[in-house]
């Protein structure tokens, strides 16, 4: 097996530290994510993955927006998991984590991680957008953007419409974001937008699967180039009972609508609509 590594593109989730349990990457393509025996969320991920990858009921168009799941491993007395790692063949991978749903908990879950979900979604924008930025790096011409965790998570609804723009730009740490990258990578019929919007009627229709805090991980090369879109984060997931389910759903309309004013600059025209009224 290659040398294994800390992810070194990594913008949300756990990562390896002193006393911590965190992924690896082998520099071959795959991403070991530890399976901790005193966490119930790791087996719920891990029972996600097995049933999902052999579901024959699960086109491969919508499959192909999941991480592979190539079984489990152990590294040093510890299982993994072991998917696709999905920044590999970037050089300057640019990404955004963005988590889904207005509610990230699930009824089941104790009342003490409710509260605290709870907390999270009230004090972001989960509740008023359904959904929230967890994280982010773009690489561009003379550096690296990556406001740090603490940052990340005060953003408000206007912070969250402006970073969305500097996501997209070729001056993401400037006051004035000039969304350069927003037609190549949002637009088109193999863009970002477009391949959410493929995702989203299995979402009108799916009833196997409700996806508490499941991130949509958006991720295109420095220069604005092989946009795509994945999901990742399956520790949350509950059976759908034959329920729609509606809180990612909605989030991930809610994305779409936001993603695509950026593309077609509407939300400038608001902007200086609101400015020539006074209104800013």
């Amino acid at each position: 097996m290659a040398s294994l590594k800390p992810p070194e593109h990594q913008v949300a989730g756990h990562s390896i530290a002193a006393g911590q349990l965190g992924p690896l990457i082998d520099g071959s393509g795959h991403f070991y994510k530890p399976l901790d025996p005193t966490d119930a969320r790791s087996f719920t991920e891990l029972a996600f993955y097995s049933s999902f990858s052999s579901l024959p009921t699960i086109p491969d168009s919508i499959s192909a927006f999941f991480p592979s799941f190539h079984g489990t491993q152990n590294l040093n007395g510890m299982n993994h998991l072991v998917l696709d790692d999905l920044l590999s063949g970037y050089v300057s991978p640019c990404v955004i984590d963005v988590k889904i749903g207005a509610r990230t908990w699930h009824m089941n879950d104790s009342e003490e991680y409710v509260e605290k979900c709870l907390k999270k979604d009230r004090d972001s924008t989960s509740v008023p957008l359904g959904f929230r930025i967890s994280g982010l790096q773009v690489h561009h011409e003379h550096g690296l953007w990556k406001p740090n965790r603490n940052e990340v998570r005060k953003y408000t609804v206007s912070d969250t419409k402006r970073v969305l723009k500097q996501f997209v730009s070729s001056n993401p740490n400037q006051i004035n974001p000039d969304r350069s990258f927003a037609a190549s990578i949002l637009g088109g019929s193999n863009g970002v937008l477009a391949q959410l919007k493929e995702l989203k009627p299995w979402f009108e229709n799916q009833t196997l699967f409700h996806f508490y805090s499941t991130s949509i991980l958006i991720s295109y090369e420095k220069g604005g180039k092989l946009g795509k879109i994945k999901l990742v984060d399956f520790a949350h997931v509950v059976e759908g009972e034959g329920i729609i389910d509606h809180n990612f759903l909605g989030g991930l309309c809610s994305l779409i609508k936001f993603l695509s004013d950026i593309l077609s600059g509407s939300e400038e025209s608001d902007e200086v609509k609101a400015a020539n009224n006074g209104n800013i």
